[in-house]
């Protein structure tokens, strides 16, 4: 017990004459909290002082409301007097250096994070993003348009850094973007869970030359390739479809997220149990005509108009 007594007094007096500077990183106990300063215990000859406004980047902090006593607080040296012996110390600027690094790391890993919206301004929202102030233009808080900006103000909101400048101090975040990749995983989704070979319903919502958009429901469009309009050849498709008919068709493929769709593969696997049932009903027909006694009729008035 004496010898951890010794070491602990060896250990206070290496930390009252150590070197401190200016921009190092003390951690340090808050023995003090008031609306103007926080104190900490630095272990050192001299205590910290942290203004209030070396607290944090957000406005809406307050050290009464959001800092206990005893808790441990990192800060940088920004002076090493504060006219009253003190360290002077801020925990934005500590903050600030580490801050920049992270929001880097987030915008190279195109990481989702989530910010509480602060205000509405002109042209967008404020948002703090590890503490930094961020900003989201208008066009990048939606994937619609939004008309009211400030009915977002105090919400949280799902974003990623989309452009930093720190020289600037600009930190530029996107919801959209966020909604947009999440609504191409929705979408992604759906089509993988589509089955080649099932057939569907839908509606033409658009010509081109090479072939036929159709709407087959939950946001999802298929293309009906023209040589997969008919098991003729199709010269044009305006030939076969037109915009809003309902057609039924074939999924013939799901490939990189985009739904390939077939009526001609329908009509070829259809024919021939249509050409059976065509020749099971002149069968039926001239069996009906014989036992009436009416097989004078010839097979060619039979088999007229009848395609097979």
């Amino acid at each position: 017990m004496a010898e951890e007594s010794m070491k602990d007094f060896e250990q206070e007096i290496n930390n009252s004459v150590r070197k401190v500077y200016e921009g190092d990183i003390m951690t340090g106990t808050v023995i003090g909290i008031s609306d103007d300063e926080v104190t900490l215990d630095l272990n050192y000859y001299a205590q910290g002082i942290i203004k209030a406004e070396n607290l944090s980047n957000d406005p809406g902090f307050r050290a009464t409301e959001q800092l206990s006593y005893g808790q441990k607080l990192s800060a940088k040296v920004i002076a090493l007097d504060d006219g009253n012996g003190n360290l002077e110390l801020s925990i934005k600027e500590a903050d600030d250096d580490l801050a920049w690094e992270k929001l880097a790391k987030l915008k190279e890993d195109n990481q989702i994070i989530n910010v509480k919206v602060r205000e509405a301004v002109k042209g967008g929202l404020v948002a703090f993003a590890e503490g930094l102030r961020g900003f989201i233009p208008a066009s990048q808080v939606s994937t619609s348009f939004v008309e009211d900006l400030s009915s977002y103000v105090g919400k949280d909101l799902p974003v990623i850094v989309r452009d930093i400048n720190q020289n600037k101090k600009q930190v530029i975040l996107s919801a959209k973007e966020v909604q947009l990749e999440r609504e191409r995983q929705e979408h992604d989704h759906k089509i993988a869970m589509l089955a080649p070979g099932e057939i569907v319903e839908g509606v033409v919502e658009s010509i081109q030359s090479y072939g036929a958009f159709v709407d087959i429901g939950d946001g999802i469009s298929g293309l009906i390739h023209i040589s997969q309009l008919a098991a003729k050849r199709v010269n044009s498709v305006n030939e076969v479809l037109k915009e809003g008919q309902k057609v039924r068709a074939k999924i013939i493929n799901t490939n990189d997220g985009k739904v390939s769709l077939s009526i001609r593969a329908i009509e070829e696997e259809e024919a021939p149990q249509r050409a059976k049932e065509e020749e099971e009903k002149v069968s039926k027909e001239i069996a009906e005509y014989s036992d009436k006694g009416e097989a004078s009729t010839s097979l060619g008035d039979l088999l007229k108009g009848i395609k097979l």
